[in-house]
């Protein structure tokens, strides 16, 4: 392929940074929409003290009347002026941040939603006042340089740790209304509505998608596979460390012991709290069984083309409405187990304490789930933090595994800037090619999704293709075919003093 033209090359750079100024300006003017809101809160407020007998009409009417101006929802518009009051009363260092236009309205959205246990705890007395500016400062931080969706959890946990007990306060009271709600969506659908507690909806979810995939992979012809295996077996040469074994947690060395006395004030455990080997995607057909036996895959399936959405829901109204799934999904269940990872730290597990624990990837978990969990299952690992929070070795013996645990304890999701596809969906890619001399070392590994790995890939001509370099601390930079910069660094583990 020709190389791009530098004209071409400089081109392409000026329309990505006119999109990225028009982007900030977007949300300079989504900063000043959010300010005339909260005036119009306060004016609201002035008249329901003047006739508080009326006060719910007048807030009532004010939200109806932006949200016919506005062609919104009366939901979205109570959201939108509950936000702006907030902002500017509880939020000055992010009601900054969003006025330059370094930070969006997502962002901001998803700061002030989590936010709202630190102000329930300030407001009660179970926090000091420092602790709101303190998640102030440390949610501008994480927004500046992550996506809306990875800055939520962040803050979430961040939260969690500031707010103290008041989780376990928010968790038993939120446990009390779980529920299924029914609504007719027309055209012969509805929308089955589930609330319930998050690790389980996550594990729920996560064995949905795998036996899903297992149904995908069997209705592909044998050629179709052998081509795809193919590929595989050239991507792992370009670079792939052992993407069949990403993300399988390990049984067997929890609990090692540790040479470093001055590294157990950071000890927490991590691991999944559900084990399934994630072989079982489009790519590799036969599903392994805890005790190691080999599962014929599903039946092939030559007229099904279903979405892998399709698939889900269609296995989810065939677990619910039967004891005993249908023949044809029996092969897979029978292998598959739902699967999810959480932090905990010793002290906690031990019942020493009642610290948050973390359901990886999604936020704050309640002590006594986490405890359950561990009692439940052997999955787990020990880590060790440094005094940033970072995973710095795990326990184990094994010579291979412990680079795989270190790095799902690290990543939780896929490295490329924004992504969150966790690490059991990704592979484990040398950050330097293994081809051109790349060293099989956690310094020069990290957890990709396919597709960001492909994005790297050897394959891809060099005017689009992605480079990435890693430091020291795990910190990965990757450098876009247009020569820009772009870094991701590994999640802080929140640290509890």
């Amino acid at each position: 392929m020709a190389a791009i033209p530098d004209t071409d090359l400089d081109h392409r750079r000026a329309l990505l940074d006119a999109w990225v100024e028009k982007r900030r300006r977007i949300a300079v003017l989504e900063s000043e929409a959010s300010s005339l809101l909260a005036d119009r809160m306060a004016l609201s407020q002035a008249d329901a003290a003047e006739h508080p007998f009326h006060r719910d009409a007048i807030h009532r009417s004010m939200v109806a009347e932006y949200a016919a101006a506005g062609r919104l929802s009366t939901g979205a518009m109570e959201y939108a002026f509950t936000d702006a009051a907030f902002l500017r009363r509880g939020h000055p260092e992010v009601l900054a941040a969003f006025r330059t236009g370094s930070i969006t309205a997502a962002h901001v959205r998803a700061i002030i939603r989590e936010g709202g246990v630190v102000r329930e705890a300030v407001m009660n007395g179970r926090a000091d006042a420092e602790a709101a500016d303190d998640y102030d400062a440390g949610a501008v931080i994480v927004a500046q340089r992550e996506s809306p969706a990875r800055t939520a959890v962040h803050v979430r946990s961040l939260a969690a740790v500031l707010a103290g007990a008041t989780l376990r306060e928010r968790h038993a009271r939120a446990r009390s209304e779980r529920t299924v709600t029914l609504r007719s969506v027309d055209d012969g659908l509805a929308l089955l509505t589930v609330v319930l507690p998050e690790h389980l909806a996550v594990a729920i979810m996560d064995r949905l998608t795998q036996l899903a995939r297992g149904v995908l992979a069997a209705r592909t012809d044998s050629s179709r596979k052998n081509a795809r295996l193919a590929g595989v077996a050239d991507a792992r040469d370009a670079g792939v460390a052992d993407a069949r074994d990403a993300g399988v947690a390990d049984a067997r060395d929890a609990g090692g012991e540790t040479t470093s006395a001055d590294r157990d004030d950071h000890a927490i455990f991590a691991g999944a709290t559900f084990t399934v080997d994630p072989s079982i995607t489009a790519d590799t057909p036969t599903v392994s069984a805890g005790g190691g036996e080999d599962i014929k895959p599903l039946a092939p399936q030559p007229a099904d083309d279903r979405t892998i959405d399709q698939v889900r829901t269609d296995l989810l109204t065939d677990l619910l409405l039967s004891a005993a799934p249908g023949d044809a999904h029996r092969a897979a269940l029978d292998g598959i187990h739902a699967r999810i990872q959480v932090t905990v730290a010793a002290s906690t597990l031990a019942g020493l304490d009642d610290r948050p624990a973390e359901l990886d990837g999604f936020g704050p978990l309640h002590p006594d789930i986490a405890r359950d969990l561990a009692g439940r299952n052997s999955g787990w690992s020990r880590l060790f933090l440094d005094a940033r929070g970072l995973v710095t070795e795990t326990d184990t013996y094994t010579p291979t595994e412990p680079m795989r645990r270190f790095l799902r304890a690290r990543d939780q999701h896929c490295r490329f800037p924004g992504c969150r596809m966790p690490v059991h969906r990704c592979q484990i890619d040398h950050t330097h090619d293994h081809a051109k001399g790349g060293r099989t070392e956690v310094h020069n590994l990290g957890h990709l999704c396919a597709t960001h790995h492909v994005l790297k890939h050897p394959d891809i001509a060099d005017d689009h293709r992605w480079t990435a370099r890693q430091l020291p601390d795990g910190t990965i930079d990757w450098l876009s075919p247009l020569g820009r910069s772009y870094r991701d660094e590994p999640q802080r583990r929140v640290m509890f003093t």
